[in-house]
């Protein structure tokens, strides 16, 4: 699942490349691109790279990278949805290691961690500094036995697609976080770490201040939710299985032979 916004440059190489790489696994896949509101030409030239393994489909309004997410994992069909950026900060090619990881120990989620020790990082100090901020204020109110909840790669089994995402309600930037908090309060907890290789190469929108006050923001809310309102236990409780396209909104699929 590859979401993107305001990337009409490089999506349509990007996604050739993501299926590439994804082909030399020797597995099944689908690719399924979700362009968010994008203001240019990004869901024409993603639509250009569609065919019989690669989805498109976007809507009009910009509502976040965690409302993208939730799209097009609602419309994977596979046994398992994996989440890669789509501007191959990340090499697509980890998610063999996130696969094998995932088959050895019986995970619910698989997630890319920067500070796994296998990893290979290429990453700014400033981004560091914040990141470990981050992850320390996470794992003081959430106990998540997670050390980096924010990569942009992540391997979801079925039931977390199916039980998680259609009640998370982070639109952008927490939403990696909420999916795991809320994996963990539902009984979905084996999560494990997967080493990465990132190079951050500054080509995707970026985070400035106002997001990580944002992100700040909606992590204080997760907890209000799941501590004290206790929000997903009572809509797990009443859970009904929504279909593959609930919650799309104004979507326009194309599927082209490439």
């Amino acid at each position: 699942m590859v979401p993107a916004f305001d990337q009409e440059h490089e999506i349509e190489a990007n996604i050739r490349e993501i299926e590439r790489r994804v082909a030399d696994l020797g597995v099944t896949y689908e690719i399924v691109v979700v362009s968010d509101g994008s203001s240019d030409g990004t869901l024409e030239a993603a639509s250009r790279a569609a065919g019989p393994s690669v989805r498109v489909t976007g809507y009009a309004e910009n509502m976040g990278k965690g409302h993208a997410l939730c799209v097009g994992s609602g419309l994977a069909r596979g046994r398992y949805v994996a989440w890669c950026d789509s501007d191959l900060d990340l090499d697509p090619a980890s998610l063999a290691t996130f696969l094998e990881i995932l088959r050895a120990t019986d995970a619910d989620i698989v997630v890319g961690s920067k500070r796994h020790p296998d990893s290979r990082v290429a990453y700014p100090r400033h981004r560091r500094v914040a990141s470990w901020m981050f992850q320390r204020l996470v794992h003081a109110l959430f106990r998540l036995n997670v050390r980096d909840t924010q990569v942009g790669m992540k391997l979801l089994t079925r039931p977390v697609v199916d039980r998680v995402l259609p009640i998370v309600l982070v639109k952008r930037f927490a939403v990696d976080l909420e999916v795991l908090a809320v994996s963990r309060a539902l009984g979905l907890d084996r999560i494990v770490e997967a080493p990465i290789a990132l190079n951050y190469q500054f080509t995707a929108s970026g985070v400035n201040w106002r997001a990580v006050g944002r992100a700040l923001w909606d992590t204080a809310a997760v907890f209000y939710r799941l501590r004290i309102r206790r929000y997903y236990q009572k809509q797990a409780a009443g859970q009904v299985m929504p279909g593959p396209t609930a919650g799309v909104p104004e979507t326009t699929a194309s599927e082209r032979p490439a």
